[in-house]
């Protein structure tokens, strides 16, 4: 067996093509776009026919299991530019052959690489493996399908989707298998809808809205950040969402980050939406007068941004157009980055272990493309790497990743069902503070030149509450809980006793619902249950007559009775101590 076959990215990409092999059998007039691995597998877009239905799937994945079994050899060939153009205009492969005059035109490129499995010849970079035989055929699955519109563009047409997995054995295979299972009862848009939290809607793809019961977690999130970040020395800004185009040319932003951005016209005069917050904090730092003595100066925003993404990559909250970023910039003196740092993994570290998150770092080093000196980048991956090792941190290396300003150190943190998630980022610029001649007044009473240390926790803090929707299943912490309690009268004639321990628990910030639905007191709990509230206060006629309260837990079940005030003393402690 080839070495490569340990290269699960290799094997799935090489897999790729078996299905598209196995699509060109079914429907012999099939056009094909592209099909590369993905994280967990892979999938292949097709033009085809007729619209493929679930049956499809089994009848596809056994023609696999036949080329499989015959164990095609992936051949390599050469092609220059003309005679691609011209084998796959033959083949009626449009699609092939408008890639291919694309990376002529733009990639100056003189050949492209033919691979050839069988029957099937696909325009394709590889690697692949040997042949076919080195998949393992009960360790193969396809997943589902979905529309996919050619290129991520809504002005081109849809085709369709074909997903798919591969693994190196059977039990890698089923282990995947359970783990979708699970995440698809997580699914964040399933639970947003169910529990209230958010929706999407056609008239703003991409855009997000907030419902009640989302904005109630959305708040408790932004408040605890507010709170930890007061506490280190941050000082919260907020900057407009609308700024000139002279501003993004100078950070940078202009030249690197253009694709992504949304532009408008302002007094004859061009703008854009910010799609990151640091150039407007800059022009704060600016506005004032700086001593050493006042740095290192924090200043935070949960600032507002937009960022074009392609439709076909929308997903939920995951994938947005718009959101809120909880950035902060540091302004600080060369010889403070290191403790900077190192305060900054603290203060992450702390607020992830409050959700229950663990992670891991990696240090992102420069670009291909990016800004700034040779030196500049030296020095800053330098200092975060010293700064890594005085803390004994555990890092990985993820060469050319950094920000086009400056090398980074990311956070993934992982969630309950082992998925990991890039969130928090430490970005350290000496680049922007001498495009934009950013400068304090040093001991020796001369202007010195700043350093600028870029910074996010939650991230995108859409992103983050939906991570927190799937790593909790919907059945958040008491503190974070839309509704915390809920009262459950045995009966109509009880409501008036419920009515009295809602408003005392409302006087105490408590979040309360009354169930007043004439239903049987078992399909009130299990309504409860369904929406995951934590804790289900039931009255009846003995707890009115000794005025305490039966409490039933979301998952311990009945607790048994207690005085209202015993209850609220416990509840009060748990949402303190963010359990």
């Amino acid at each position: 067996m080839s070495t490569k076959n340990n290269n699960l990215e290799i094997l799935r990409h090489s897999t790729a093509h078996v299905l598209a092999a196995a699509v060109l059998e079914m429907f012999p007039e099939a056009k094909f776009g592209i099909g590369p691995a993905i994280v967990n597998g892979f999938y292949y877009d097709f033009d085809l026919p007729r619209t493929l239905i679930p049956e499809d799937l089994p009848l596809l994945e056994e023609k696999m299991r036949e080329i499989i079994k015959h164990n095609l050899r992936f051949e390599k060939s050469a092609a220059d530019i003309k005679n691609a153009v011209l084998h796959f205009e033959k083949a009626k492969q449009d699609y092939k052959v408008e890639l291919i005059k694309d990376l002529a035109e733009n990639e100056k490129i003189e050949e492209v690489t033919i691979y050839k499995t069988g029957d099937f010849v696909d325009l394709c970079s590889g690697p692949h493996i040997d042949s076919t035989g080195e998949i393992k055929a009960d360790a193969l699955k396809l997943t589902k399908i979905s529309g996919a519109y050619w290129r991520g563009s809504e002005k081109n047409k849809m085709l369709q989707r074909v997903y798919g997995t591969v693994w190196n054995n059977k039990n890698e295979l089923d282990e995947y298998l359970r783990m979708l299972e699970e995440a698809e009862k997580r699914n964040h848009v399933k639970l947003g809808k169910e529990l209230k939290l958010f929706s999407t809607h056609p008239e703003g793809p991409g855009f997000p809205f907030l419902h009640p019961n989302g904005m109630i977690i959305w708040n408790e999130l932004i408040e605890y950040w507010r709170k930890e970040h007061t506490k280190e020395g941050y000082k919260e800004i907020n900057t407009p969402i609308i700024l000139n185009k002279e501003l993004w040319e100078r950070s940078g932003h202009w030249d690197h980050y253009k694709e992504n951005m949304y532009f408008t016209e302002i007094d004859g005069a061009d703008y854009a939406v910010k799609p990151m917050n640091c150039p407007g904090g800059i022009l704060v730092y600016k506005s004032d007068l700086h001593s050493y003595k006042e740095l290192p100066l924090k200043l935070g925003e949960i600032g507002l941004v937009h960022r074009h993404e392609l439709s076909g990559t929308l997903n939920g909250l995951f994938r947005v157009r718009m959101f809120r970023q909880d950035d902060a910039h540091i302004y600080c003196i060369e010889k403070q980055i290191k403790s900077e740092i190192i305060e900054l993994v603290g203060l992450i570290d702390r607020m992830y272990k409050t959700f229950g998150l663990d992670y891991h770092m990696e240090l992102s080093t420069r670009p291909e493309k990016s800004t700034g000196t040779d030196k500049m980048w030296e020095d800053a991956e330098r200092a975060l790497e010293e700064a890594l090792k005085e803390m004994e941190a555990d890092y990985k290396i993820n060469p050319g990743d950094g920000a086009f300003y400056g090398p980074k150190i990311d956070f993934h943190i992982k969630d309950a069902l082992g998925r990991t998630w890039q969130c928090g980022t430490i970005q350290l610029d000496f680049a922007m503070p001498e495009r934009f001649g950013l400068s304090y007044i040093g001991e020796d009473g001369k202007e010195h030149r700043p350093v600028m240390l870029h910074r996010v926790i939650y991230g995108a803090v859409e992103r983050f509450l939906g991570i927190l929707i799937e790593h909790y299943a919907g059945a958040f912490p008491l503190w974070l809980s839309p509704i915390q309690v809920q009262i459950i009268p045995v009966s109509e004639k009880f409501t008036g006793y419920a009515e009295k321990i809602e408003k005392q628990l409302r006087e105490n910030s408590i979040r309360v619902s009354l169930n007043r639905a004439d239903e049987t007191l078992g399909k009130k709990i299990r309504e409860a249950q369904k929406q995951k509230i934590n804790y289900m206060l039931i009255v009846g006629e003995k707890e009115q007559a000794a005025e305490n309260i039966a409490v039933r837990e979301r998952t311990e079940g009945d607790l048994g009775t207690l005085k209202i005030e015993e209850f609220l003393e416990k509840i009060k402690k748990e949402i303190a101590d963010k359990k």
